[in-house]
């Protein structure tokens, strides 16, 4: 982990949603902050990756195309159901199943050691509260303690 971050160079939280899809706001800010020379360098390596890659599987869109889709301009919702027009719908169903994926990530999971590894390399390997992927990005990027 590098030095705190300027708020201005990260996206939303990860437990921000678009229709009902958390983390998705998070990936097109990542896209939408990169392209415009912004996002923080710390987050870069995994442009496309870790979760991003994820949410794109699970929405069955190739991550550039989406890319490209995001720099052409429009709100998250429309890009949404240009993921969905090119991926696959989802439902009511789809929709809470990938948000609780991204609530619980890293209880006892694949992404376990990864977070284990980031708390200890970010000074906080102490903090037992700090269970999830969603915790640690918030607590890292600084919006909350």
């Amino acid at each position: 982990m590098s030095a705190k971050p300027d708020p201005a160079t990260l996206p939303c939280s990860p437990l921000e949603e678009t229709a009902g899809l958390k983390y998705f706001p998070r990936m097109l800010g990542k896209i939408r902050l990169h392209a415009a020379g912004r996002l923080w360098e710390d987050l870069h390596a995994n442009l496309g990756k870790g979760s991003d890659g994820t949410c794109c599987g699970f929405l069955h869109v190739d991550y550039d195309a989406l890319k490209a889709r995001v720099l052409e301009g429009g709100t998250d919702a429309e890009i949404l159901e240009w993921c969905e027009q090119h991926g696959r719908q989802l439902n009511d169903t789809d929709k809470l199943v990938w948000s609780h994926y991204v609530l619980k990530l890293g209880i006892n999971d694949h992404i376990t050691p990864i977070l284990a590894k980031r708390k200890a390399d970010g000074g906080l390997g102490d903090r037992d509260d700090i269970q999830t992927i969603t915790h640690y990005i918030d607590v890292d990027e600084g919006r909350l303690p």
